[in-house]
Protein backbone atom coordinates (compact mmCIF):
# COMPACT_ATOMS: atom_id res chain seq x y z
CA UNK A 1 0.00 0.00 0.00
CA UNK A 2 1.21 3.07 -1.06
CA UNK A 3 2.06 6.17 1.53
CA UNK A 4 -0.47 8.29 0.49
CA UNK A 5 -3.46 5.75 0.37
CA UNK A 6 -2.22 4.73 4.00
CA UNK A 7 -2.69 8.53 5.08
CA UNK A 8 -5.85 9.54 3.42
CA UNK A 9 -7.32 5.88 5.16
CA UNK A 10 -6.22 7.21 8.54
CA UNK A 11 -7.04 10.68 8.03
CA UNK A 12 -10.78 9.12 6.81
CA UNK A 13 -11.22 6.46 9.79
CA UNK A 14 -8.88 5.48 12.68
CA UNK A 15 -9.44 2.33 13.10
CA UNK A 16 -8.77 2.05 9.06
CA UNK A 17 -5.25 3.98 9.85
CA UNK A 18 -4.82 1.04 12.49
CA UNK A 19 -4.91 -1.80 10.32
CA UNK A 20 -2.52 -0.31 7.43
CA UNK A 21 -0.44 -0.08 10.47
CA UNK A 22 -0.56 -3.62 11.84
CA UNK A 23 -0.27 -4.90 7.92
CA UNK A 24 2.86 -2.47 8.16
CA UNK A 25 4.59 -4.22 11.42
CA UNK A 26 3.42 -7.64 11.99
CA UNK A 27 5.28 -10.72 10.83
CA UNK A 28 1.91 -12.62 10.63
CA UNK A 29 -1.78 -11.15 10.98
CA UNK A 30 -4.87 -13.60 12.19
CA UNK A 31 -8.23 -12.70 10.72
CA UNK A 32 -11.19 -14.23 12.06
CA UNK A 33 -14.90 -13.85 11.01
CA UNK A 34 -16.59 -13.80 14.38
CA UNK A 35 -19.67 -15.93 15.32
CA UNK A 36 -22.70 -15.25 16.68
CA UNK A 37 -21.10 -16.43 20.27
CA UNK A 38 -17.89 -15.01 19.34
CA UNK A 39 -19.39 -11.44 20.29
CA UNK A 40 -22.38 -12.54 21.99
CA UNK A 41 -21.00 -13.18 25.10
CA UNK A 42 -19.99 -8.65 25.81
CA UNK A 43 -23.35 -8.33 26.46
CA UNK A 44 -25.68 -11.12 27.15
CA UNK A 45 -24.22 -12.55 30.47
CA UNK A 46 -26.72 -15.75 29.95
CA UNK A 47 -23.64 -17.00 27.29
CA UNK A 48 -21.55 -19.71 28.65
CA UNK A 49 -19.20 -19.02 26.05
CA UNK A 50 -16.53 -15.88 27.22
CA UNK A 51 -14.61 -15.09 24.51
CA UNK A 52 -13.51 -16.08 20.39
CA UNK A 53 -13.94 -19.98 19.66
CA UNK A 54 -10.09 -20.95 17.24
CA UNK A 55 -10.33 -22.97 14.50
CA UNK A 56 -8.23 -25.81 14.69
CA UNK A 57 -6.01 -25.28 11.91
CA UNK A 58 -5.56 -21.53 13.18
CA UNK A 59 -4.56 -22.95 16.03
CA UNK A 60 -1.82 -24.80 15.27
CA UNK A 61 -0.57 -22.94 12.56
CA UNK A 62 2.18 -21.33 14.77
CA UNK A 63 0.83 -18.11 14.88
CA UNK A 64 0.11 -18.31 18.72
CA UNK A 65 2.13 -19.15 21.58
CA UNK A 66 2.77 -22.75 21.62
CA UNK A 67 0.15 -24.82 24.48
CA UNK A 68 1.58 -26.30 27.40
CA UNK A 69 -0.40 -28.94 29.22
CA UNK A 70 -2.12 -27.55 32.46
CA UNK A 71 -1.64 -29.41 36.04
CA UNK A 72 -4.76 -30.59 37.47
CA UNK A 73 -5.61 -31.92 41.20
CA UNK A 74 -7.70 -34.87 39.52
CA UNK A 75 -5.96 -38.06 38.41
CA UNK A 76 -6.58 -39.15 34.71
CA UNK A 77 -8.54 -35.92 34.26
CA UNK A 78 -8.44 -35.27 30.25
CA UNK A 79 -5.88 -32.69 29.70
CA UNK A 80 -6.49 -28.70 29.65
CA UNK A 81 -3.70 -27.57 27.38
CA UNK A 82 -3.15 -23.29 27.52
CA UNK A 83 -1.16 -20.94 26.77
CA UNK A 84 -0.96 -16.93 27.94
CA UNK A 85 0.34 -13.97 26.27
CA UNK A 86 0.08 -10.00 25.91
CA UNK A 87 -2.16 -8.39 24.14
CA UNK A 88 -2.67 -4.65 22.93
CA UNK A 89 -6.50 -3.24 22.50
CA UNK A 90 -5.66 0.03 20.81
CA UNK A 91 -9.28 0.62 20.07
CA UNK A 92 -10.32 0.86 23.35
CA UNK A 93 -7.19 1.30 25.54
CA UNK A 94 -6.33 -1.86 26.92
CA UNK A 95 -3.48 -4.57 27.71
CA UNK A 96 -4.68 -8.03 28.62
CA UNK A 97 -2.74 -11.20 29.23
CA UNK A 98 -4.54 -13.20 26.93
CA UNK A 99 -5.58 -16.75 27.50
CA UNK A 100 -5.42 -19.60 24.80
CA UNK A 101 -7.36 -22.65 25.70
CA UNK A 102 -7.82 -26.30 24.24
CA UNK A 103 -9.64 -29.17 26.22
CA UNK A 104 -8.91 -31.90 25.11
CA UNK A 105 -12.44 -33.69 26.33
CA UNK A 106 -14.29 -31.54 24.24
CA UNK A 107 -12.32 -32.70 20.15
CA UNK A 108 -10.71 -29.74 19.33
CA UNK A 109 -12.78 -27.01 21.28
CA UNK A 110 -10.47 -24.00 21.52
CA UNK A 111 -11.25 -20.25 23.04
CA UNK A 112 -9.02 -17.34 22.67
CA UNK A 113 -10.28 -15.73 26.58
CA UNK A 114 -9.67 -12.63 28.91
CA UNK A 115 -10.83 -10.08 26.46
CA UNK A 116 -12.01 -6.64 26.62
CA UNK A 117 -16.03 -6.44 26.38
CA UNK A 118 -15.98 -3.21 24.56
CA UNK A 119 -14.36 -4.20 21.43
CA UNK A 120 -16.85 -6.43 21.23
CA UNK A 121 -19.89 -5.58 22.48
CA UNK A 122 -21.01 -3.55 19.83
CA UNK A 123 -20.24 -5.96 16.39
CA UNK A 124 -22.89 -6.24 14.09
CA UNK A 125 -22.92 -9.68 13.02
CA UNK A 126 -20.12 -11.00 10.59
CA UNK A 127 -17.44 -8.35 12.46
CA UNK A 128 -13.75 -9.80 12.05
CA UNK A 129 -11.26 -10.42 14.75
CA UNK A 130 -8.00 -9.31 13.19
CA UNK A 131 -4.41 -9.91 15.53
CA UNK A 132 -1.12 -9.24 14.63
CA UNK A 133 2.02 -10.69 16.08
CA UNK A 134 4.90 -7.83 16.30
CA UNK A 135 8.23 -9.25 18.10
CA UNK A 136 9.40 -7.03 20.69
CA UNK A 137 12.82 -7.45 22.86
CA UNK A 138 10.84 -9.65 25.42
CA UNK A 139 8.87 -11.71 22.80
CA UNK A 140 5.92 -11.65 20.89
CA UNK A 141 3.21 -9.32 21.49
CA UNK A 142 -0.30 -9.18 19.65
CA UNK A 143 -1.82 -6.04 18.69
CA UNK A 144 -6.01 -6.73 18.67
CA UNK A 145 -8.26 -4.98 16.02
CA UNK A 146 -12.23 -5.54 16.13
CA UNK A 147 -13.54 -4.67 12.49
CA UNK A 148 -16.88 -4.19 12.21
CA UNK A 149 -18.92 -5.86 9.11
CA UNK A 150 -20.88 -2.25 8.59
CA UNK A 151 -18.04 -0.22 8.78
CA UNK A 152 -15.88 1.16 6.09
CA UNK A 153 -13.07 -0.54 7.28
CA UNK A 154 -14.30 -3.80 6.65
CA UNK A 155 -13.59 -3.06 3.00
CA UNK A 156 -9.68 -2.22 3.60
CA UNK A 157 -9.82 -5.31 5.55
CA UNK A 158 -11.11 -7.27 2.61
CA UNK A 159 -8.84 -5.91 -0.08
CA UNK A 160 -5.84 -5.78 1.72
CA UNK A 161 -5.87 -9.71 2.53
CA UNK A 162 -8.07 -10.20 -0.56
CA UNK A 163 -10.92 -12.00 1.58
CA UNK A 164 -13.38 -13.65 -0.93
CA UNK A 165 -16.73 -14.16 0.68
CA UNK A 166 -17.11 -17.44 2.12
CA UNK A 167 -13.66 -16.76 4.19
CA UNK A 168 -13.95 -17.98 7.91
CA UNK A 169 -10.58 -17.58 9.00
CA UNK A 170 -7.10 -17.24 8.44
CA UNK A 171 -3.54 -16.82 8.76
CA UNK A 172 -1.64 -14.23 6.63
CA UNK A 173 1.78 -13.23 6.81
CA UNK A 174 2.09 -9.68 5.06
CA UNK A 175 5.52 -9.83 3.44
CA UNK A 176 4.00 -12.67 1.48
CA UNK A 177 1.04 -10.68 0.73
CA UNK A 178 2.70 -7.72 -0.65
CA UNK A 179 4.97 -9.77 -2.75
CA UNK A 180 1.76 -11.68 -4.47
CA UNK A 181 0.68 -8.04 -5.02
CA UNK A 182 3.93 -6.51 -6.02
CA UNK A 183 4.36 -9.58 -8.72
CA UNK A 184 0.72 -8.85 -10.31
CA UNK A 185 1.92 -5.33 -10.29
CA UNK A 186 5.56 -5.57 -12.32
CA UNK A 187 4.01 -6.38 -15.45
CA UNK A 188 1.59 -4.16 -15.94
CA UNK A 189 3.97 -1.78 -14.65
CA UNK A 190 6.52 -2.01 -17.11
CA UNK A 191 3.62 -1.55 -20.00
CA UNK A 192 2.80 1.93 -18.23
CA UNK A 193 6.30 2.67 -18.62
CA UNK A 194 6.84 2.21 -21.59
CA UNK A 195 3.74 3.73 -22.76
CA UNK A 196 4.68 7.08 -20.91
CA UNK A 197 8.20 6.95 -22.76
CA UNK A 198 7.05 7.07 -26.38
CA UNK A 199 4.05 9.47 -25.22
CA UNK A 200 1.07 7.54 -25.57
CA UNK A 201 -0.19 7.09 -21.66
CA UNK A 202 -3.50 8.68 -22.61
CA UNK A 203 -3.75 5.88 -25.43
CA UNK A 204 -2.60 3.33 -22.81
CA UNK A 205 -4.90 4.33 -20.44
CA UNK A 206 -7.60 4.16 -22.85
CA UNK A 207 -6.97 0.96 -24.71
CA UNK A 208 -5.70 -1.14 -21.51
CA UNK A 209 -6.93 0.48 -18.67
CA UNK A 210 -10.20 1.71 -19.57
CA UNK A 211 -12.61 1.06 -16.69
CA UNK A 212 -16.02 -1.26 -17.68
CA UNK A 213 -19.02 0.27 -17.32
CA UNK A 214 -20.68 -1.57 -14.34
CA UNK A 215 -23.31 -3.70 -17.05
CA UNK A 216 -20.18 -5.02 -18.86
CA UNK A 217 -18.04 -5.80 -15.29
CA UNK A 218 -21.46 -7.90 -14.66
CA UNK A 219 -21.31 -9.66 -17.58
CA UNK A 220 -17.75 -10.79 -17.71
CA UNK A 221 -18.58 -11.83 -14.39
CA UNK A 222 -20.86 -14.07 -15.67
CA UNK A 223 -19.21 -15.23 -18.55
CA UNK A 224 -16.35 -16.87 -16.15
CA UNK A 225 -19.03 -18.29 -13.62
CA UNK A 226 -21.00 -20.26 -16.73
CA UNK A 227 -17.31 -21.06 -18.37
CA UNK A 228 -16.06 -22.17 -14.61
CA UNK A 229 -19.53 -24.28 -14.26
CA UNK A 230 -19.89 -25.18 -18.00
CA UNK A 231 -23.46 -23.65 -18.39
CA UNK A 232 -24.94 -21.55 -21.18
CA UNK A 233 -27.09 -19.91 -19.01
CA UNK A 234 -27.84 -18.62 -15.56
CA UNK A 235 -31.14 -20.60 -14.69
CA UNK A 236 -32.00 -20.11 -11.20
CA UNK A 237 -34.43 -23.37 -11.32
CA UNK A 238 -31.51 -25.21 -12.51
CA UNK A 239 -29.35 -24.44 -9.92
CA UNK A 240 -28.71 -26.09 -6.41
CA UNK A 241 -28.19 -23.22 -4.36
CA UNK A 242 -28.90 -20.07 -6.29
CA UNK A 243 -28.66 -17.52 -3.83
CA UNK A 244 -25.28 -18.78 -3.37
CA UNK A 245 -24.25 -18.06 -6.86
CA UNK A 246 -25.50 -15.27 -6.53
CA UNK A 247 -23.22 -14.21 -4.07
CA UNK A 248 -20.43 -15.68 -5.95
CA UNK A 249 -21.43 -13.90 -8.76
CA UNK A 250 -20.84 -10.54 -7.13
CA UNK A 251 -19.00 -10.49 -3.94
CA UNK A 252 -16.19 -12.89 -5.39
CA UNK A 253 -15.81 -13.45 -9.24
CA UNK A 254 -16.68 -9.72 -10.10
CA UNK A 255 -15.15 -8.25 -7.19
CA UNK A 256 -11.79 -9.99 -8.41
CA UNK A 257 -12.46 -8.56 -11.50
CA UNK A 258 -13.06 -5.33 -10.32
CA UNK A 259 -10.49 -4.98 -8.24
CA UNK A 260 -7.63 -5.98 -10.94
CA UNK A 261 -9.31 -3.58 -13.17
CA UNK A 262 -9.82 -0.85 -10.67
CA UNK A 263 -5.61 -1.22 -10.21
CA UNK A 264 -4.42 -0.36 -13.38
CA UNK A 265 -6.95 2.08 -14.32
CA UNK A 266 -5.26 3.74 -10.88
CA UNK A 267 -1.83 3.20 -11.42
CA UNK A 268 -2.31 4.97 -14.71
CA UNK A 269 -3.68 7.99 -13.28
CA UNK A 270 -1.53 8.10 -10.81
CA UNK A 271 1.69 7.94 -13.67
CA UNK A 272 -0.44 10.79 -15.38
CA UNK A 273 -0.98 12.65 -12.52
CA UNK A 274 2.66 12.90 -11.48
CA UNK A 275 4.23 12.73 -14.69
CA UNK A 276 2.16 14.23 -16.94
CA UNK A 277 1.52 13.33 -20.16
CA UNK A 278 5.03 14.30 -22.62
CA UNK A 279 7.73 12.27 -21.94
CA UNK A 280 10.83 13.33 -20.08
CA UNK A 281 13.88 12.59 -18.48
CA UNK A 282 13.15 13.63 -14.40
CA UNK A 283 15.29 13.73 -11.77
CA UNK A 284 14.73 12.51 -8.18
CA UNK A 285 14.10 15.69 -7.06
CA UNK A 286 11.87 15.90 -10.19
CA UNK A 287 9.70 13.21 -8.80
CA UNK A 288 9.66 14.29 -5.16
CA UNK A 289 8.87 18.07 -6.45
CA UNK A 290 5.88 16.35 -8.59
CA UNK A 291 4.91 14.18 -5.68
CA UNK A 292 4.62 16.95 -3.01
CA UNK A 293 2.59 19.85 -5.62
CA UNK A 294 0.18 16.67 -6.32
CA UNK A 295 -0.40 16.01 -3.17
CA UNK A 296 -3.94 16.74 -2.79
CA UNK A 297 -4.39 15.17 -5.84
CA UNK A 298 -2.98 12.43 -5.22
CA UNK A 299 -5.29 11.94 -1.88
CA UNK A 300 -8.52 12.69 -3.85
CA UNK A 301 -7.51 10.05 -6.34
CA UNK A 302 -7.33 7.46 -3.93
CA UNK A 303 -10.62 8.38 -1.91
CA UNK A 304 -12.49 7.97 -5.34
CA UNK A 305 -11.25 5.00 -5.76
CA UNK A 306 -13.17 3.47 -2.47
CA UNK A 307 -16.31 5.39 -3.59
CA UNK A 308 -16.16 3.22 -6.82
CA UNK A 309 -16.00 0.04 -5.22
CA UNK A 310 -19.11 1.33 -2.92
CA UNK A 311 -21.21 2.19 -5.98
CA UNK A 312 -20.25 -0.52 -8.17
CA UNK A 313 -21.10 -3.02 -5.59
CA UNK A 314 -24.98 -1.48 -5.80
CA UNK A 315 -24.77 -2.10 -9.28
CA UNK A 316 -23.00 -5.63 -9.27
CA UNK A 317 -26.15 -7.91 -7.22
CA UNK A 318 -29.07 -5.75 -9.40
CA UNK A 319 -27.46 -6.80 -12.80
CA UNK A 320 -26.61 -10.68 -11.85
CA UNK A 321 -30.40 -10.82 -10.39
CA UNK A 322 -31.25 -9.32 -13.57
CA UNK A 323 -29.93 -12.24 -15.81
CA UNK A 324 -31.14 -14.82 -13.73
CA UNK A 325 -34.82 -13.91 -13.89
CA UNK A 326 -34.33 -13.22 -17.68
CA UNK A 327 -32.42 -16.62 -18.52
CA UNK A 328 -34.99 -18.31 -15.59
CA UNK A 329 -37.85 -17.29 -17.77
CA UNK A 330 -39.48 -15.22 -15.16
CA UNK A 331 -41.16 -11.93 -16.62
CA UNK A 332 -40.52 -8.64 -14.98
CA UNK A 333 -40.58 -4.91 -15.17
CA UNK A 334 -37.59 -2.77 -13.83
CA UNK A 335 -37.39 0.42 -11.91
CA UNK A 336 -41.02 1.30 -12.84
CA UNK A 337 -42.04 4.42 -10.95
CA UNK A 338 -44.58 3.66 -8.23
CA UNK A 339 -47.13 6.24 -7.31
CA UNK A 340 -44.98 7.03 -4.24
CA UNK A 341 -41.89 8.15 -6.75
CA UNK A 342 -40.03 5.28 -5.77
CA UNK A 343 -38.84 2.72 -8.28
CA UNK A 344 -38.37 -0.79 -6.91
CA UNK A 345 -35.62 -2.76 -8.89
CA UNK A 346 -38.29 -5.48 -10.06
CA UNK A 347 -42.00 -6.21 -10.02
CA UNK A 348 -42.98 -9.31 -11.25
CA UNK A 349 -44.56 -9.72 -13.39
CA UNK A 350 -45.50 -6.57 -13.98
CA UNK A 351 -47.11 -3.50 -12.69
CA UNK A 352 -50.31 -3.69 -14.40
CA UNK A 353 -50.63 -7.18 -13.04
CA UNK A 354 -50.11 -6.43 -9.39
CA UNK A 355 -52.67 -3.25 -9.33
CA UNK A 356 -54.76 -4.92 -11.75
CA UNK A 357 -58.47 -6.74 -10.39
CA UNK A 358 -57.32 -9.81 -11.07
CA UNK A 359 -58.22 -12.70 -8.53
CA UNK A 360 -54.60 -13.70 -9.04
CA UNK A 361 -53.20 -10.46 -8.96
CA UNK A 362 -51.80 -10.81 -5.22
CA UNK A 363 -48.92 -13.62 -6.77
CA UNK A 364 -47.31 -10.59 -8.12
CA UNK A 365 -44.68 -9.14 -6.21
CA UNK A 366 -41.77 -6.71 -5.53
CA UNK A 367 -38.66 -7.55 -5.56
CA UNK A 368 -35.87 -4.92 -3.98
CA UNK A 369 -32.29 -5.76 -4.38
CA UNK A 370 -29.79 -4.11 -1.63
CA UNK A 371 -25.90 -5.51 -2.13
CA UNK A 372 -25.51 -4.09 1.71
CA UNK A 373 -28.92 -2.89 4.09
CA UNK A 374 -27.85 -0.48 6.68
CA UNK A 375 -30.51 1.82 7.27
CA UNK A 376 -31.24 1.31 3.72
CA UNK A 377 -33.87 -1.19 3.90
CA UNK A 378 -36.47 1.25 5.85
CA UNK A 379 -36.71 2.52 2.34
CA UNK A 380 -38.44 -0.25 0.92
CA UNK A 381 -41.57 0.54 2.90
CA UNK A 382 -42.58 3.36 0.53
CA UNK A 383 -42.41 0.87 -2.24
CA UNK A 384 -44.98 -1.77 -0.94
CA UNK A 385 -48.17 -0.11 -1.21
CA UNK A 386 -49.70 -2.71 0.29
CA UNK A 387 -48.09 -5.14 -3.19
CA UNK A 388 -45.83 -7.80 -1.15
CA UNK A 389 -42.45 -6.76 -0.98
CA UNK A 390 -39.42 -9.18 -1.06
CA UNK A 391 -35.87 -8.01 -0.25
CA UNK A 392 -33.17 -9.98 -1.46
CA UNK A 393 -29.55 -9.12 -0.02
CA UNK A 394 -26.02 -10.73 0.27
CA UNK A 395 -25.36 -8.87 3.13
CA UNK A 396 -23.86 -11.35 6.37
CA UNK A 397 -24.91 -8.10 9.19
CA UNK A 398 -28.18 -7.97 9.48
CA UNK A 399 -29.05 -7.94 13.49
CA UNK A 400 -31.63 -10.17 14.80
CA UNK A 401 -33.79 -7.05 15.94
CA UNK A 402 -33.83 -5.34 12.56
CA UNK A 403 -34.74 -8.93 10.51
CA UNK A 404 -38.19 -8.50 13.34
CA UNK A 405 -38.48 -5.24 12.07
CA UNK A 406 -38.86 -5.87 8.66
CA UNK A 407 -41.17 -8.77 9.33
CA UNK A 408 -43.39 -5.97 11.84
CA UNK A 409 -44.19 -4.21 8.30
CA UNK A 410 -44.24 -7.39 6.20
CA UNK A 411 -40.99 -7.49 4.71
CA UNK A 412 -39.47 -11.30 3.28
CA UNK A 413 -35.80 -11.38 2.99
CA UNK A 414 -33.99 -13.29 0.40
CA UNK A 415 -30.93 -14.35 0.78
CA UNK A 416 -27.98 -17.36 -0.33
CA UNK A 417 -28.86 -20.71 0.68
CA UNK A 418 -25.29 -20.80 3.40
CA UNK A 419 -26.40 -17.55 4.99
CA UNK A 420 -29.42 -19.36 6.23
CA UNK A 421 -28.15 -21.36 9.16
CA UNK A 422 -24.25 -19.50 9.48
CA UNK A 423 -22.84 -19.41 12.69
CA UNK A 424 -21.85 -15.99 11.57
CA UNK A 425 -25.31 -14.15 11.22
CA UNK A 426 -28.57 -13.93 12.34
CA UNK A 427 -30.88 -14.98 10.01
CA UNK A 428 -31.99 -18.45 11.63
CA UNK A 429 -35.02 -19.64 13.05
CA UNK A 430 -36.69 -15.73 11.38
CA UNK A 431 -39.84 -16.77 9.86
CA UNK A 432 -39.63 -13.86 7.28
CA UNK A 433 -36.40 -15.36 6.20
CA UNK A 434 -36.57 -17.43 3.09
CA UNK A 435 -32.68 -18.55 0.33
CA UNK A 436 -33.01 -17.58 -2.97
CA UNK A 437 -34.04 -20.95 -3.90
CA UNK A 438 -37.02 -21.23 -2.09
CA UNK A 439 -37.83 -17.62 -3.21
CA UNK A 440 -38.01 -18.70 -6.98
CA UNK A 441 -39.55 -22.50 -6.17
CA UNK A 442 -42.42 -21.34 -4.03
CA UNK A 443 -42.75 -17.66 -4.73
CA UNK A 444 -42.51 -17.56 -8.17
CA UNK A 445 -42.52 -21.24 -10.34
CA UNK A 446 -45.72 -21.93 -9.30
CA UNK A 447 -47.32 -18.56 -10.64
CA UNK A 448 -45.48 -18.37 -14.10
CA UNK A 449 -48.10 -19.81 -16.25
CA UNK A 450 -50.29 -17.22 -15.22
CA UNK A 451 -47.82 -14.45 -15.05
CA UNK A 452 -46.57 -14.96 -18.81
Amino acid sequence: MSSQTEMVLEQADPDAGLLSRMFATADRIMVKKLRNNDRDWAHNHSKHQAGVFIPVETRDSGFFPELTVKKRKQAGAAEIREAFFPTVWPQVGEERTSHIVHYTSKGNETHLTVLPKTAFADLLPASFLVMGRQKKRDGWRYECLTIDSGGDEFELLRDLFGLQADFVSGVFEPAVVRSEKQEKVLDFAGEVIAAWMRGEIGLFADGRAAMPTTVDLAREAQAVFMRERGLTKIDPFSLEAPGDDLRTLSRTIEWNLFREHQHRRYAVELVRLVMGETPYTPSPADIIRRLIDTRQEIDALMLSAGQQRKSRAGYSYEHHIEVMLRDGGIPFEKQVVLESKKRPDFILPSLSFVDSDRFDAKTGLILSAKTTLRERWKQVEREMGGRPLFLTTVDENIAGSVIEDMASIGVRLVIPESLLKAKEAEYAGHANVVGFGRFCRDFIKPHLAAWR
